[in-house]
């Protein structure tokens, strides 16, 4: 970045970054494994053998607060800074921890073979595994919406802006015209919506918290994930046009809404200007709108849509059997099946594929038509997680786990 601010990208699944300031140093975030951090606390030392005043964690993300004993060993001198709240909402907190691990390893592609591995999104495809988690020390200092303090002799604030998690911060560093955004900010659209599955993300904060940053004059914008950006006018158009799309998304979703439509129609009513999608930071490999648009939607009304229909659907199974009849039998939905995978009509025959599911009918041969249609899904992606979702499914059901 600059002498004073070190930022390392492509260590780990996210960034740890070092500011050196007279007295010290401070780190902000501490990726996920152990044994990347200690590289990287190897490569700080050799910029600067200042000792660490203090280690600041933007949001208790696993991937950012795993690895922050190599950076400050056992000292009890550190202070280790963080929101109130941190790490309250994460999935080993919650009753369904087994299922959103497993949500979680498909979303990531952490079993899939190296040879289908592309990358995350916002990170490389293939992270470290080396003692995950096993550095993380606890916060001994939390504040609740903004905090003012001088560490190793620079004015750091540090301001609370809820956005993809709910104890997320920034920080910015008036002196050094740099700020770090956390994972509010990354080279991609944001993932308004964990396909993982997550707590609901404040979509209007986050969309809030990202135009409050762009109101300072920022030279140095370090992120989360992805690399930094430097010029003040660069900076702020890409927290500029962030903070749009965020935000136009949630109040096209709201103004839908409240015009009655269902969930399907809303998705399909709301989009991102031309002048926004075509934004290079915009690019929906990590997030996805229409992730985004369900998620709102949902956190507002529930499950129910308005529809009486949807009150008391029928089964999936009895669904399946109505069709499968309507069509004329279950042959014909094979041959429709493969017909829709023959002409490039991967969602019509995966959607098809889960009709025969429900029934014994060639249940072989479905399953393997189910796995070529969620490969020739995935080839057509530019989204990872969505990617990595449809390749690891079809593992899975090609190894008979589901």
């Amino acid at each position: 970045m600059n002498e004073n601010v070190y930022v390392a990208v492509g260590y780990d699944g996210s960034n740890a970054s070092m500011v050196i300031g007279e007295q010290g140093v401070v780190i902000i975030d501490a990726l996920r494994a152990l044994g990347a951090a200690e590289k990287v606390a190897e490569e700080f030392r050799k910029v600067s053998n200042k000792p660490v005043q203090a280690l600041i964690y933007t949001h208790g993300h696993l991937d950012h607060t795993g690895g922050t004993s190599a950076f400050i060993g056992n000292s009890k001198d550190v202070k280790v800074i963080a929101r109130e709240g941190f790490k309250n909402e994460l999935q080993e907190h919650s009753p369904i921890e087994p299922i959103l691990k497993q949500r979680n390893a498909r979303q990531f592609g952490r079993d899939l073979p190296a040879k289908d591995i592309i990358n995350r999104g916002v990170a490389p495809g293939i992270t470290s595994t080396d003692r995950a988690g096993k550095g993380y020390i606890e916060p001994n200092i939390t504040f609740k919406d903004s905090m003012l303090v001088t560490l190793a002799g620079l004015d750091f604030e540090l301001h609370a802006a809820d956005g993809e998690t709910n104890d997320e911060l920034f920080v910015w560093i008036p002196d050094l015209e740099t700020l770090f955004t956390g994972d509010n900010y990354y080279k991609s659209f944001p993932n308004l919506y964990a396909i993982r599955g997550s707590q609901y993300r404040d979509v209007k904060s986050w969309g809030e918290s990202i135009r409050k940053m762009s109101t300072y004059p920022v030279e140095h914008l370090v992120p989360g994930h992805t690399r930094p950006l430097s010029g003040k006018s660069v900076v702020h158009q890409n927290l500029s046009n962030y903070s749009s799309a965020i935000l136009s998304v949630y109040t096209q979703t709201i103004e839908a809404m409240n015009k009655g439509y269902t969930l399907q129609q809303t998705v399909d009513s709301v989009s991102l200007s031309d002048s926004l999608a075509e934004q290079p930071n915009l690019q929906e490999f990590y997030g996805s709108v229409p992730w985004g648009i369900r998620s709102i939607y949902l956190h507002y009304v529930g499950w129910f849509d308005g529809n009486p229909t949807n009150l008391y659907p029928l089964s999936s199974s009895q669904e399946a059997k109505n069709i499968i009849e309507l069509a004329g039998g279950e042959s014909k939905v094979f041959a429709e099946l493969n017909r829709a995978t023959k002409e490039g009509n991967y969602q019509w025959g995966l959607q098809l594929a889960d009709y025969l599911l429900q029934t014994d009918y060639e249940r072989t041969k479905v399953i393997e038509a189910k796995v070529r249609l969620l490969r020739a899904l995935a080839s057509q992606q530019i989204n990872a997680p969505a990617r990595n979702y449809y390749l690891s499914y079809a593992y899975e059901l090609e190894k008979n786990r589901i």
